[in-house]
């Protein structure tokens, strides 16, 4: 299992820090079912499940740390869901953080609540 600051992400957030672009008014929460390890040079999820994106509630907790909370919920047929990012965008995007996991087996309505955190170190 891994959580990776993708390179992609980490060239998203320094655009926004020199001006070069302006943050995204939110930050987005998917979810996908496929199989692998996240990496630095991961630019999606591994099968990006069809569950729309949700708006990933944004906090502060320490000052080098920001995280992001949201909650996303099974539509349609049940699903095993592996991995999990952040976006700057609600359909494609940066995929700025991405983490895999042991596969959560849902059911039609099965919520999953994603805690993402950045910190710069």
């Amino acid at each position: 299992m891994a959580n990776v600051y993708t390179q992609v992400g980490e060239e998203k957030v320094v655009d926004i820090v020199d001006g070069t672009v302006t943050a995204p008014a939110n930050y987005y929460i998917g979810w996908g079912t496929g199989a692998g390890t996240a990496a630095k040079a991961d630019t999606t999820l591994f099968t990006e499940a069809a569950e729309t994106r949700v708006v990933g509630t944004e906090t502060q907790p320490t000052a080098d740390k920001n995280q992001w909370v949201g909650t996303l919920t099974c539509a349609g047929a049940g699903k095993t869901i592996t991995n999990a990012g952040l976006f700057d965008a609600i359909t494609a995007g940066v995929l700025i953080v991405h983490g895999d996991f042991t596969g959560i087996v849902l059911a039609v309505g099965d919520k999953v609540e994603f805690t993402i955190s950045l910190e710069q170190t």
